[in-house]
């Protein structure tokens, strides 16, 4: 067999796992949370930059804050999800630099010294951790509602400040009735995969 990972557990973090668009009413507990950050804080960044920062949305009052900024076909499942995260890279991730990347200290300054380079590095490396997010709320047996539909400047003024950009938010919780949508195609390893 090709891959290492148990049929199972291929098939509960991607074959059957999908975007869950209802929920029920079952809490995500912080202990569930703190064991998916515990699993997906390995996922490897470039330099170890480690720029995925998560907001967690739990009170009704942060909801009734949030829901708003959502476009129209997200606002239901965001207001009824047990839980919610905002995803967001911050900018100034080079000041953790020194601790997460001991062994050249000065990558802070040497290389992420400008804010439209940290910027830039900040997207693509809190966006690998982000889907390292959503397979390990799989992980935890839990449903991801991934969603970029909602006002990002709003969201930031409303949960983040200048430092941070919001990536995505996802809906988090046990799946409710009708909670898919009929799978869509993917492409094949013949569309997908080249060699040189």
């Amino acid at each position: 067999m090709p891959l290492a990972l148990d049929p199972a557990a291929q098939d509960l973090l991607f074959r059957e796992a999908r975007t869950a668009n209802t929920f029920t009413d079952e809490p995500v507990t912080d202990e569930q949370v703190r064991a998916i950050y515990e699993l997906v804080k390995y996922g490897p960044t470039a330099m170890n930059q480690s720029p995925l920062r998560v907001t967690l949305v739990r009170s009704a009052e942060a909801r009734e804050r949030l829901v708003p900024h959502m476009a129209e076909g997200n606002r239901a499942k965001t207001a009824t999800a047990p839980l919610v995260a905002i995803l967001s890279a911050d900018n100034e991730f080079h000041e953790e630099l020194p601790h997460l990347f001991p062994h050249f200290p000065q990558a802070k300054d040497a290389v992420f010294g400008e804010r439209p380079v940290r910027e830039s590095s900040a997207a693509m490396n809190a966006g690998l951790q982000a889907a390292y997010f959503i397979v390990g709320v799989r992980a935890a047996g839990l449903a991801a509602g991934p969603m970029s539909g909602f006002d990002y400047e709003g969201v930031r003024k409303e949960f983040l400040d200048d430092d941070h950009t919001p990536l995505m938010i996802v809906n988090i919780g046990r799946p409710g009735p009708d909670a898919w949508y009929p799978r869509s195609p993917r492409l094949e390893y013949e569309q997908v995969v080249t060699s040189a």
